[in-house]
């Protein structure tokens, strides 16, 4: 017999929905719609597409959802699930985050990301406790993988 927590094949489709909704909603700007979506917990880190420290915790503030609003626009997203794992109340989703949009000032692009996700599921809502994420989408000469490596010096 199942214990209470064990997260179900219905549980997993119904989360992988929700973020695809907030994959969506993040690369169009519209960071209140994705943070109704998620929590985000105590102990979250981020490790960011762009590179530099892993970021530990998520405090909201209006100024910094504003901020985030404007740096994203104009985009769609779609979630490309690859494999889900989960155990307990924690869920682990590996996925490409199909995207364009208008990142940074920069014209409509392709910005698809290579993402894992863990969740912890607390009570009926999902916590993000974890985000990496990269923009290797497409294989890049290993040569680029060095000079990445290296800082993109030469």
């Amino acid at each position: 017999m199942a214990s209470e927590s064990q997260i179900t094949d219905s549980a997993i489709d119904e989360l992988v929905r929700r973020m695809d909704e907030a994959a969506d909603a993040w690369i169009r700007g519209d960071i209140h719609h994705y943070l109704a979506l998620f929590d985000h917990s105590d102990d979250y880190t981020l490790m960011a597409p762009y590179g530099g420290e892993t970021t530990h915790g998520y405090v909201y503030s209006e100024a910094g959802a504003t901020a985030t609003s404007r740096f994203f626009a104009s985009g769609e997203a779609v979630l490309d699930l690859e494999q889900s794992y989960f155990s307990g109340d924690l869920a682990v989703l590996v996925a490409v985050e199909r995207q364009h949009g208008e990142v940074g000032g920069f014209p409509d692009q392709d910005w698809s990301l290579r993402v894992t996700l863990v969740f912890r599921r607390v009570g009926d809502r999902w916590q993000i406790v974890h985000r990496h994420a990269d923009p290797l989408v497409r294989q890049i000469p290993f040569d680029h993988c060095a000079r990445l490596a290296r800082g993109l010096e030469d």
